[in-house]
């Protein structure tokens, strides 16, 4: 007869231990190779961002905005031009004409005033930097919306973001650009 080793009880256990190891792992690290190829061989697909309300079949579109260190999240949808900021009417939040004017200026250029209602959140910085930061959440929601309307916002600058913050405070100066006096003698 052929050689026949005699195993012992443990050395069994340890052995199917192993093989039951063996044939769990690697099917796992198959599945998470073949997963990664087929992620990036998949086409990443944009599409425009769709919020569904609350109170039925009302379309609503999303886009968000930034300026200085605000960040304002917009919602556009057909309406009657009532603009709402932060749960409160922009009359009531932005009081200043002048922020008011800022935020309805896509509008104005598109001639589509009156006719999409805004629900906004700001947060972050101040009044101004909060107005330009919805001017542009505006802008880029009737962007998605309307696409025709993507030449006139891109000619009156309102689809670029406006880059500019506050410069820091350098070391040996008073503040970001101001030095202290200087004394000859």
């Amino acid at each position: 007869m052929a050689d026949i080793k005699k195993t012992t009880k443990k050395e069994t256990e340890v052995a199917s231990i192993n093989d039951i190891a063996k044939k769990t792992t690697k099917p796992k690290a198959v599945e998470s190779k073949e997963k990664t190829a087929e992620a990036k061989a998949a086409p990443t697909i944009i599409t425009t961002k769709k919020a569904s309300s609350k109170k039925g079949s009302v379309e609503r579109f999303y886009a968000t905005g930034r300026r200085k260190e605000a960040t304002a999240r917009v919602w556009l949808s057909r309406g009657s031009g009532k603009i709402v900021v932060n749960d409160r009417d922009v009359t009531e939040y932005f009081a200043r004409p002048v922020l008011r004017m800022i935020i309805n200026q896509p509008f104005v250029a598109t001639e589509t005033t009156g006719q999409f209602d805004v629900m906004c959140t700001v947060k972050g910085s101040g009044l101004s930097g909060q107005a330009g930061a919805v001017r542009l959440g505006i802008s880029r929601v009737l962007d998605t919306m309307v696409p025709d309307l993507h030449s006139i916002l891109r000619k009156g600058g309102f689809l670029t973001r406006d880059s500019r913050k506050v410069e820091r405070k350098k070391f040996g100066h008073k503040k970001a650009r101001k030095s202290f006096q200087f004394s000859k003698r």
